[in-house]
């Protein structure tokens, strides 16, 4: 069953793994103590562990079915791929057992959208087989923002100073979970500030976590939401907009796409559906006199 349905489209979601990421004071430097702590009813234990200090983490992939095909957002961690950061190194997990589960195969993907190249978002992009990677997803159209493209590619000399990551691994996630798309002829380099997918489904490009970050957006009969990547790492974040992670490349034009987001989806009465929250995974949220906050959750978490 899917996690809700919006309109024609049925929205499901496939967990990979949950757990301790990193201390918020880490994570949110410019976010204080204090506000965690005023919100703390509502934010622990689901988003913020009140005991610890830690950010739990979310790493999933939403599955789209839409006009007869299957879409999936972002790929998670993947397997196998040998990294610097230990959550990400060679894993071993279940991911396509839990897709199977849902009744998708590998073969049965049409679409994948990659909201941004961080290498916890495109891991599954590729599987490693007989020593080489190859997509998982064979007969699947793979949509990549070009500006993200052309700025984790090491040949273009870029030199990532991403703190998400060690440039080593910047480079070993393009070359093992990206390229290989593109040499396989099934990646979509999408220009410009939008992408059409189909009638329900589109890109907008929302610069900032990096160059070519997306939220797609979801507009079914009166339904409406906002798949928003890592434009919202903690709901925080959608009441106090101009708080960024470390983990973006550039802070200031992150929290201005995270405000014009924002306002879109009150104005749109919209979704707003974070790559990383577990569940409640989706809010909307309101505002009054200037101020974001939450309408409502979906779905509901523990009662």
């Amino acid at each position: 069953m899917p996690e809700f349905t919006l309109g024609n489209v049925d929205v499901s979601r496939v967990i990979e793994w949950q757990g301790p990421f990193a201390p918020v004071g880490v994570l949110f430097p410019s976010m204080p103590d204090e506000l965690w702590r005023q919100h703390e009813s509502w934010l622990a234990p689901e988003h913020w562990d009140a005991t610890t200090g830690n950010y739990p983490a979310t790493f999933q992939t939403w599955i789209l079915r839409s006009e007869g095909r299957t879409v999936l957002v972002d790929t998670g961690l993947g397997n196998d791929k040998p990294r610097d950061h230990a959550l990400l190194d060679r894993r071993d997990g279940d991911f396509l057992a839990r897709l199977a589960a849902l009744g998708v195969r590998p073969e049965d993907v049409d679409l994948v959208v990659n909201t941004h190249l961080h290498g916890d978002h495109i891991g599954w992009n590729t599987s490693l087989v007989d020593g080489q990677w190859v997509p998982t997803f064979p007969n699947a159209q793979y949509l990549i923002s070009k500006t993200d493209f052309d700025y984790w590619n090491p040949a273009n000399g870029h030199g990532q100073r991403s703190t998400f990551a060690s440039v080593a691994d910047n480079k070993a996630s393009f070359a093992d979970s990206v390229l290989p798309i593109q040499q396989a002829g099934q990646a979509v380099l999408w220009t410009g500030d939008s992408y059409r997918i189909d009638k329900d489904l589109s890109l907008d490009l929302a610069p900032g976590h990096t160059p070519g970050s997306a939220v797609l957006r979801l507009e079914s009969g009166t339904d409406r939401a906002l798949f928003v990547g890592d434009v919202v790492h903690t709901p925080l974040q959608m009441l106090h907009p101009d708080h960024d992670t470390c983990l973006s490349e550039d802070q200031a034009e992150g929290a201005r796409s995270r405000r014009r987001i924002l306002e879109q989806a009150v104005t749109t009465n919209s979704l707003i559906v974070p790559a990383h929250f577990g569940t409640p995974a989706a809010a909307e949220v309101t505002r009054t006199n200037g101020t974001y906050s939450i309408k409502r959750w979906v779905p509901a978490g523990p009662a």
